[in-house]
């Protein structure tokens, strides 16, 4: 074969390599959601009689609604267990393992002896993380004050499990959405309308995140 020839075809050969090597321009980011607890687990049970487990899903979930009415399906939006299904933290970070998506968020409400403890506290791995985690974690607790008034405990770092998995693979924060043993905040979060301000908030804490 001629010379020219060759290196014409191995041109073509190294530019098809390449492009196989890429991901397509048009390809969605992937989120993972994580709605803590669930099946047996039922986590934390507000005075109110609300359990963690049926309020996380149902976040969840509202963030899945607004990602399709309001974003038109911006993001491919997993969550790690669709039901009333107790799913192992082992299989919650090994679905990120498989999936690599841009970042994993964990849903969960906090419960205190302190009647009148409250707030938002967000959590970012303990160990050695990329500064590009707690960045995340200031821009989600920011997010969440400003258009919910949430009041803050700060962004703060923890061995939680979701969070000690992800560490090589992706981002990830754990999300504590209020306390279910202060009166006024469980009673706040039982309301559905309360809930899908607080999904759709997420979603855009998100989305502050990625852009």
């Amino acid at each position: 074969m001629e010379p020219r020839k060759i290196l014409l075809l191995f041109g073509l050969f190294t530019a098809f390599l390449n492009v196989i090597g890429q991901e397509p321009p048009d390809r969605k980011q992937i989120i993972i959601v994580d709605p803590g607890h669930g099946g047996i687990d039922s986590g934390a049970v507000g005075i109110n009689g609300l359990k963690e487990k049926d309020l996380t899903l149902k976040i969840a979930q509202a963030i899945v609604h607004y990602n399709k009415v309001l974003l038109n399906q911006q993001y491919d939006i997993y969550l790690t267990r669709y039901g009333d299904t107790l799913i192992s933290l082992g299989h919650r970070t090994k679905l990120a393992k498989i999936l690599n998506p841009k970042i994993f968020v964990s849903l969960h409400c906090n419960h205190a002896d302190n009647p009148r403890a409250s707030g938002l506290e967000v959590y970012v791995f303990n160990g050695a993380i990329r500064k590009q985690n707690e960045t995340m974690g200031k821009i989600m607790d920011s997010y969440l004050q400003k258009q919910l008034g949430y009041r803050s405990r700060g962004v703060k770092r923890a061995n939680f499990q979701v969070l000690r998995d992800n560490r090589e693979v992706c981002p990830a924060l754990l999300l504590e959405l209020g306390f279910l043993s202060n009166k006024d905040e469980a009673m706040h979060l039982e309301r559905e309308e309360k809930i899908n301000a607080l999904g759709l908030a997420i979603l855009m804490g998100i989305k502050t995140i990625m852009e």
